[in-house]
């Protein structure tokens, strides 16, 4: 094991991030040669930034500018279709409430390793690296929290001794909602016009029980710039909300190639997922992106993710739509099995009303 990681392991907090790299670079699952130095390479762009304040005054019912909450709909709009992701500044989560966060997270990861995967803890709900990788192309140099809203004020749900997050997620979770939520309308009032009703209820089945907090740590990778702290992806929900450090590493995939996301120190990050997608007839884009491991520095963020519940139908803005009817749940269900029979994640076309070849 290289000292440098060796050295990092915190008395034990650590997950065996490193054997099971190494021990898939013995069994000849590398990736390419070069290609992690080549997305390291990638150019750094700013997102689209957008002001969300009016937005959100009008839904807490505080009135505002109608003309300037239409801009604010449309500059979404604009980036939703062009990018798949956007930044969004004034938008009432407080920099004291994140530091807090990010201090609770700095101590729940700090935990013993064997307490982290500790079966009650957080609801059961650690996850590390890719345990069942076969390639490193699997493997993610990354430890997390994949929290059910649900469950963060449940009597079921352990902190530990860590009694101070419980307060900080639900905290955290209902400031993101209210964004996520905020946007979500604006979002889907942009393709429903003469529809503000209908608007105003999208997305369906989406509230405090179906949705996630996530609590992510990228540790310092010894082994980059060929290791993806996060393997590339699209979201599985409506959209996410996105909070991140300074570090930077977030990369997304712009006119066919990777771009660098430059943090922003006020923003929070706001992408597409696969549902809305669907809903918006791909007016709306979910795009692949991932997270490029750090060989000096780790990185912290919290994503809120907008899901619906597992029977709820995904629908569709309007007729005629590329998809079949669908639910959630059977989405879930799909993306298992794909990942499982090729090691990957195939999402939307296995929905298409007409279905392209399917991969050998």
């Amino acid at each position: 094991m290289p000292a440098a990681f060796a050295e990092s392991r915190g008395g034990g907090a650590e997950p065996p991030l490193a054997e099971s790299y190494l021990d898939l670079l013995r069994r000849g699952g590398g990736i390419a040669p070069g290609e992690g130095r080549a997305a390291a390479a990638v150019q750094e762009r700013e997102l689209p930034l957008i002001d969300l304040g009016c937005l959100l005054a009008a839904t807490a019912g505080g009135g505002g500018d109608e003309a300037r909450r239409a801009a604010c709909a449309d500059a979404m709009a604009r980036a939703a279709s062009e990018w798949g992701f956007f930044q969004v500044t004034n938008h009432g989560v407080g920099g004291a409430l994140l530091e807090r966060l990010r201090a609770e997270q700095a101590r729940l990861f700090r935990l013993p390793f064997e307490t982290k995967a500790r079966a009650g803890l957080l609801n059961g709900s650690y996850r590390w690296g890719a345990p069942t990788a076969t390639s490193l192309r699997h493997l993610s140099w990354s430890e997390a929290f994949h929290v059910p809203l649900a469950s963060i004020s449940g009597s079921a749900c352990d902190f530990g001794e860590l009694g101070s997050l419980r307060g900080v997620m639900q905290e955290v979770a209902d400031a993101m909602s209210r964004v996520a939520k905020a946007v979500a309308v604006a979002l889907a009032g942009s393709l429903m016009q003469g529809r503000r009703q209908a608007a105003e209820a999208f997305p369906a089945g989406c509230d405090e029980t179906t949705c996630f907090l996530r609590l992510n740590r990228y540790p310092a990778c010894p082994f980059a710039p060929d290791t993806f702290g996060l393997v590339p992806h699209k979201d599985s929900d409506f959209l996410t909300v996105l909070c991140q450090d300074q570090v930077g590493g977030l990369q997304l995939m712009k006119d066919a190639r990777w771009v660098a996301v430059k943090p922003h120190p006020d923003a929070l990050i706001v992408n597409i997922g696969d549902l809305f997608q669907a809903w918006s007839n791909n007016r709306y884009k979910s795009v692949e992106h991932k997270v490029v491991a750090n060989a000096k520095a780790e990185r912290f963020s919290a994503a809120y993710f907008l899901c619906p519940s597992y029977d709820s139908p995904v629908g569709t803005c309007g007729e005629p739509s590329p998809y079949r009817t669908f639910t959630f749940g059977e989405y879930r269900r799909k993306v298992q099995e794909d990942v499982k029979r090729t090691g990957r994640k195939i999402g939307l076309p296995n929905f298409l009303k007409q279905q392209p070849p399917r991969p050998q």
